[in-house]
């Protein structure tokens, strides 16, 4: 057994408040930091309860607690789990945290408790609680920012984007349609940057939730050809998809966005030759890869490649081709999926990007959905059909009707669920729904939808445009009666649905 006088000058050098009570709650040894912490002089401390270094109103309790730790004594800290207190000679209250260790001498069972001020530790916690919340709040009020800017600032470009087409097809004159395919080809342009500035800012505000689920890597690699073949013909590339077996396991969305993004990368700094589509497996990962036959990029050039708004040879305040945007949106999917990117290029000869996602363990049927969207150029393609316009908005509803009009359709209007039902009541012969998502307070697209399908059957046609592309909107229940696409849609997209769902 260790001497006394140690065992006295272990506990007197102790940097944490030391005091020894006997069985009785009596303090019987109290070192030099007891003073410091409790005002009190070390001769008016020892002799007295240890309760008298407690505020009353945990005195009684703590009687209790004593008695029963006697009965079952350990080395551990106190109160575990509660917010303890103790109480200076000049009647303030701090919070502090105790440890209880046995001592046992000479039969005589006694107590000693290390007791630290942790006010400066509570201070630093609830700082970060009161910045987490800080944090918390900020993050809400940018998703509703951005809830809002998606749909808000997508309306004036749908109305732009429609009123283009219906132009396009009743101009004659040649120069005036010239400038109205230009005009088409801003709007375009407009739309690609909204849509980046959003995606990129939902991503960093982690607005955007994966679903995780298996997919066909086929289907999705489907989907890029459909999207992507035209573009590619009209730059005298060959886009060349190699066909694959393999099934993935992450967010089919979110990974077909990024996929998109390196597609029309290659595409745009490819000026001949092809771009190629091919996925392998190796262990647990799915390996897909984009290459082309481009500029390709230097070595010093590729550790930024990823930042926003940056371009290989592009020089601030310039002309750009695109905005430097893409890679950035890949590098935020990578990171919310914890997926891994690899960049292989050589300046003249291509590139290659590679996805590495985890294989799945039991393939399923989930697979990315392909619109089949295809060009329509001229033409009366309505055919007097009845269809039901459902838009809040009025701009958007005037020019959607315009056009649709222009097209031959018959078109309905409606800006709330009640006047819609109201129609299809009216109009029997209405064959198809579009309607907007965000309607008024409280209902959207998908509640007429429901109700339209509740009494005309659950085969009724319809379009779902919405400038939303949130979680919610990705999780909406898919069928092969209903098309769902974001805002802004151009014209010919729009018909290219409608026929479709009319054909089915």
């Amino acid at each position: 057994m260790l001497p006394a006088e140690l065992v006295r000058s272990v506990l007197e050098s102790a940097p944490d408040a030391m005091i020894v009570i006997d069985d009785a709650g009596v303090v019987l040894f109290a070192n030099r930091q007891v003073p410091a912490l409790f005002g009190y002089e070390r001769a008016e401390v020892i002799g007295q309860p240890i309760e008298r270094l407690l505020p009353e109103r945990f005195r009684r309790r703590h009687v209790t607690h004593r008695r029963n730790y006697a009965g079952a004594v350990r080395v551990r800290p106190m109160g575990n789990g509660l917010d303890l207190f103790a109480l200076r000679k000049d009647g303030s209250e701090f919070p502090v945290e105790i440890s209880l260790s046995p001592i046992e001498q000479d039969g005589r069972m006694m107590v000693a408790a290390a007791i630290r001020d942790v006010t400066d530790r509570m201070a630093v916690e609830h700082e970060i609680r009161e910045a987490r919340a800080a944090a918390d709040r900020a993050n809400l009020g940018k998703s509703r920012f951005l809830a809002t800017a998606s749909h808000d600032l997508r309306q004036p470009l749908q109305s732009l984007a429609l009123l283009n087409g219906a132009l396009r097809r009743t101009v004659e004159n040649a120069d005036a349609r010239e400038m109205l395919e230009q005009q088409e080809e801003a709007v375009a342009a407009m739309s690609r940057l909204l849509n980046a500035l959003l995606d990129i800012s939902k991503l960093e505000s982690g607005a955007i939730k994966p679903d995780i689920t298996d997919f066909k890597v086929a289907q999705l690699l489907e989907e890029l050809r459909r999207e992507f073949a035209g573009l590619a013909a009209n730059k005298g590339l060959e886009l060349l998809v190699e066909p694959t077996t393999v099934h993935a396991r992450s967010d089919p969305a979110l990974v077909s966005q990024a996929l998109k993004n390196l597609v029309s990368n290659a595409i745009k700094y490819t000026s001949h030759g092809w771009v190629q589509l091919r996925s392998s497996l190796s262990g647990s990962l799915v390996r897909i890869e984009v290459c082309d036959t481009g500029v390709g990029i230097s070595s010093e050039h590729l550790p930024l490649i990823f930042d926003e708004f940056y371009q290989v040879g592009v020089a601030a305040n310039t002309s750009r081709n695109g905005y430097g945007l893409g890679l950035s949106i890949v590098q935020h999917v990578v990171k919310l999926l914890d997926l891994r990117i690899d960049v292989r290029s050589q300046p003249g000869e291509g590139s290659t990007f590679a996805l590495e996602i985890p294989a799945s363990s039991s393939p399923g049927d989930d697979a990315v959905e392909s619109s089949g969207i295809r060009r329509v150029r001229g033409g009366r393609t309505g055919e007097s059909n009845h269809l039901l316009l459902v838009e809040d908005d009025p701009g958007v509803r005037n020019a959607t009707r315009m056009f649709l009009r222009g097209e031959g359709y018959r078109v309905t209007v409606a800006a709330t669920l009640e006047e819609a039902l109201q129609r299809l009541q009216e109009n029997p012969d209405i064959r198809l729904i579009i309607s907007d998502y965000h309607l008024a307070p409280g209902t959207t697209g998908t509640d007429v939808i429901a109700a339209a399908r509740a009494r005309l059957g659950g085969d009724f046609r319809a379009i779902l445009v919405t400038g939303d592309t949130s979680s919610a909107i990705a999780g909406l229940h898919r069928d092969e009666h209903l098309r769902v696409t974001s805002k802004p849609i151009n014209a010919d997209e729009l018909l290219a649905m409608i026929q479709a769902l009319l054909a089915g």
